[in-house]
């Protein structure tokens, strides 16, 4: 029960039932807040302790100024927590980790149990092994519950053993469509009370349901353990950026060009860390599928959240979607009554306003390596050329060895300068310049007998994946009526390139049949291949033997197309180097194009029957037909009847053997599910902060290094030292699975932690991948194999980078690898949120180089003994540290670095050693 030192409790109606709400009206000031700022005061009102949560608290909220830095804490409840399996499993394993710690410290172990709703969808674990034929998605669930089964079996347990917690079983969609087609509340309803529906979820893209009016964003499986466990998240009151919506989108343009748009213009503008608000007279004709793609990608503009307001537009989707008459009622009542229901004359508090006329948005895609570089689809082609140029090597240019490869010597700094990770730019002779580059045709002889050249730009995947835009209804509508066109005109998918349709939910198939149109993808090759996250995630499956062949042979840069929302270097796929976002019927055209070297908007696609050339604007769908198939083939009937028994499963999810007990049995043989080592002998107080001496750096790293480049994700190599470990436990490489779905193997995911093959080490300079040079010898190897050896000489390791540290997805592992191997601390010019929060859950220091300078404005090569100094005999961590980087030589160079533990709660964090240190030790504490 809330303090109410402010008076706001109060009651409200709807649909003759009546709830306690507090009302925000009786805070002066709270009329001017925006949207999202009002959702906050409304949960610090709801959850005022006194202690944890403070009538001073809530006074800075209401006297929030606009255009000031976050300095302000205050702790947000969030009403649940969302999760995907590849995220879930390691935070549930941490989890029954802490049940036996909890009983090792005198506890009691179902102590350890959510007290928020804790809901998980098993998205991504299916990968598109077959695909292009009727009997995939039979083939590749099958092989999904064969390698998964241990995993499975966990998850099972941990939903009889944890109170609380709901498992969406495989095979049924994309954690982020189905929240928005049935677990979100938008209002939530508890013990007779009412109020907004919050959440975090273990997936950056959580963003999504923003779409809907619900405040929700992605967090470390860190944060989201402490959150299960009713820990609220200290958070700066920040800064809100208007975008004001004006015009309409052109006929031949569709939601993905608009949020493609939006990811470049607000990464330029600078959003980072703050909460972005969608408002202006072209909200209302926004449909909420529109607005949803535009939250779901709010990490690639780097904010924390996207959210549009409530309004008629949101109730008609909620009931589209089978929400009943009753809670519709209720959301539309308490959102009119709390001053959440959108009104385009009201005239918000912003930090400032971006204007975005959309008439002018343009098709358009994105890539080779990121969603924030968007291209026009006209400028496709000469994007592509100047891609593929910076690929392929040179002979004799400057800074390049004879291969081609990066040739800096350890001892020169400009190898930590400039972008993408410190690539110098390689210059191009004279005679390419400004014109196409060589190509390189290779023979394949496919399955079939059929034979085709391959070269530079040839398209090997083209996927319908992600929740970004698999949960549109247009723009997937419009990938099948292009489909139609096409088959209709003659026209074939290439033969090289892989085509896969996953879509997000089951409703998804539905609509399709019912439109008559699932025959014509399949005629493309767009065969079902799962309900889940595949491409966008890595997923996408092997390649044709002889495609993979010839990409290897002949070094050639091919491209993938998917309709996802990341197309980080080696995330897609390893042998794609040039990887590229679109809209789902652009990844339909590029399939028949087979190649990124075409003009759409003018170039022929193929040709039909008749000989007569076919362009993409002659199968383009009409608008008009999309909204008629929209009216008749969506109706709740469809929702409801696929989301009636969705958390039963099939056949093989119910036969699966489901384990018993309060704490897990752990199977020392389990190469999937192992108990992890952070609380082996933990003791009940933390030991004292202390200075950080002696340190090596493990990785030297330029700037944009995304969690990509750090988590283990996608494929397991055959000769990595992940995959030399599940060789050596007598997995055989067929059955090696992926990074993702070893997630609860904290053995297999320290092997993977810096060995994304695009990772350039410029420690270890001319390398790709997780190598390292380990010091003072200077002997290559793999940055596990050093980290093992600096571990066995007890020596303290750190990491050196750019800008933007740690941007991409929210993933745990980024910051759990890191700091299990060893790192103490990192060094960059700057991070992006939350991989900067999940290294302090990890009791990784991260510290900020002093302003406009880095590694190679300061001088260092990597190769110096550092120290950080500031730390001893403090009761918490100080503002800024020193640091004294000695040289080989002898010389040393000193400098201040600021310490970015920005919050009390994240000092605590540190303090302990990290979240789950600070929870354990409290819930074991006898009075809590």
């Amino acid at each position: 029960m809330s303090l109410d030192s402010f008076g706001t409790r109060d009651t409200l109606t709807a649909a003759d039932t009546t709830y306690a709400i507090h009302r925000l009206d009786r805070i002066e000031g709270a009329d001017r807040l925006p949207y999202s700022l009002k959702v906050l005061l409304e949960n610090l009102l709801r959850n005022e302790d006194g202690r944890v949560v403070t009538a001073e608290q809530i006074q800075a909220l209401a006297a929030w100024d606009p255009a000031a830095e976050p300095a302000a804490e205050i702790q947000f409840t969030p009403a649940r927590v969302l999760m995907q399996d590849f995220t879930g499993v390691p935070c549930l394993v941490d989890l029954a980790a802490m049940r036996e710690a909890i009983r090792d410290l005198g506890g009691d172990p179902t102590r350890i149990n959510p007290l928020r709703p804790v809901e998980l969808v098993i998205d991504h674990s299916v990968i598109a092994d077959h695909y292009g034929r009727p009997d995939a998605l039979e083939l590749n669930v099958e092989l999904e519950f064969h390698r998964n089964q241990e995993r499975y079996q966990f998850l099972r347990w941990g939903q009889k053993a944890f109170q609380g917690l709901r498992v969406v079983p495989p095979s049924t969609g994309i954690v982020h469509q189905i929240n928005i087609e049935h677990l979100a509340r938008v209002v939530f309803t508890d013990d007779g009370s009412a109020y907004p529906d919050t959440l975090v979820g273990t997936d950056s893209h959580t963003t999504m349901v923003n779409g809907l009016g619900v405040l929700g964003w992605g967090v470390g499986g860190i944060e989201a353990e402490a959150a299960m466990l009713g820990q609220p998240m200290s958070m700066l009151i920040p800064q809100v950026i208007g975008v004001r919506l004006t015009g309409r989108l052109p006929e031949g343009t569709t939601a993905t060009d608009l949020v493609l748009t939006v990811a470049e213009l607000l990464r330029a503008q600078g959003v980072v860390g703050t909460f972005v608000e969608f408002h202006g007279p072209a909200v209302e004709q926004i449909p909420l599928a529109d607005r949803a793609t535009l939250g779901n990608m709010s990490p690639e503009y780097g904010c924390t959240s996207a959210v549009f307001p409530i309004d008629a537009e949101t109730l008609t989707y909620l009931a589209m979607t089978g929400r009943t008459p009753e809670h519709l009622a209720l959301i539309e009542a308490y959102a009119k009554e709390q001053g959440l229901w959108h009104d385009p004359d009201h005239q918000c508090a912003y930090t400032r306003v971006i204007e975005l006329d959309l008439s002018t948005i343009t098709p358009s895609i994105a890539g080779p390596k990121r969603p924030q570089d968007r291209i026009p689809l006209a400028k496709a082609p000469e994007a592509f050329h100047a891609a593929l140029r910076g690929l392929l090597p040179i002979a004799g240019a400057v800074g390049l060895d004879e291969s081609g490869a990066e040739s800096f010597p350890a001892s020169d700094p400009i190898a930590v300068s400039g972008n993408h990770q410190g690539d110098r730019p390689r210059p191009i002779p004279a005679n390419t310049r400004n014109n196409a580059p060589p190509s390189k045709p290779v023979l394949i002889h496919l399955d079939g007998g059929e034979s085709a050249e391959l070269d530079h730009g040839a398209v090997v995947i083209a996927a319908i994946t992600s929740c970004t835009n698999t949960s549109n209804p247009r723009v997937m509508l419009g990938a099948a009526l292009l489909a139609r066109n096409a088959v209709e005109r003659g026209l074939r998918s290439k033969p090289w390139v892989k085509t896969t349709l996953a879509p997000g939910s089951r409703v998804v198939t539905g609509y399709f049949d019912r439109a008559g149109l699932t025959p014509y993808l399949n005629e493309l090759g767009f065969d079902l291949v799962g309900y889940g996250c595949t491409t966008c995630i890595g997923n996408s499956g092997p390649l044709p033997e002889p495609v993979s062949q010839a990409i290897s042979e002949a070094d050639l840069a091919v491209c993938s197309v998917l309709s996802g929302n990341r197309n980080f270097e080696g995330r897609i796929h390893p042998q794609s180097k040039l990887n590229y976002l679109a809209s789902p019927p652009l990844v339909v055209a590029y399939a028949l194009a087979g190649t990124m070297d075409i003009d759409l908007t003018h170039d022929p696609l193929g040709t039909d029957s008749d000989g007569n050339p076919v362009y993409l604007r002659e199968i383009w769908p009409n608008a008009q037909e999309v909204d008629e198939l929209i009216a008749t083939c969506l109706n709740p009937g469809i929702f409801e009847h696929d989301y009636a028994d969705v958390l039963d499963g099939d056949a093989r999810w119910q036969a699966l053997a489901v384990p018993s007990g309060d704490t897990f049995t752990w199977d020392p043989e389990s190469t999937y599910v192992r108990r992890p080592p952070y609380f082996d002998a933990l003791p009940a107080e933390p030991q004292a902060l202390r200075d950080i001496t002696g340190a090596r750096v493990l990785a030297l790293l330029g700037d944009s290094v995304t969690t990509d480049h750090i988590s283990p994700a996608g494929a397991i190599k055959r000769d990595s030292p992940a995959g030399t470990y599940l060789r050596e436990h007598g997995i055989a490489p067929r059955d090696f699975n992926s990074y993702g779905s070893r997630r609860g193997n904290h053995e297999v995911m320290i092997r993977g932690t810096f060995a994304n093959i695009r990772l350039h080490n410029l420690l270890a300079p001319a390398t790709e991948g997780g190598v390292t040079r380990h010091l003072p010898d200077g002997e290559r190897m793999t940055i596990y194999d050093a980290a093992q050896r600096y571990a066995a000489d007890n020596v303290p390791l750190l990491v050196i980078a750019g800008k933007e540290y740690g941007s991409g997805s929210s993933r745990d592992w980024a910051a759990k690898g890191t700091a299990l191997l060893g790192v103490k601390a990192v060094i960059a010019a700057s991070y992006e949120r939350i991989h900067r929060s999940n290294l302090i859950g990890m009791g990784v220091l991260p510290l900020e180089f002093p302003h406009g300078h880095d590694a190679y404005t300061l001088g260092l090569t990597g190769e110096e003994r550092y120290t950080i100094s500031g730390f001893t005999d403090v009761a918490s961590p100080p503002a800024h540290a020193k640091v004294t980087a000695a040289a080989p030589d002898g010389s040393t160079i000193e400098f201040d670095a600021r310490v970015r533990i920005d919050t009390p709660g994240e000092a605590d964090y540190y303090r302990h050693g990290g979240i789950m240190p600070y929870m354990l030790r409290r819930l074991a504490a006898p009075d809590q």
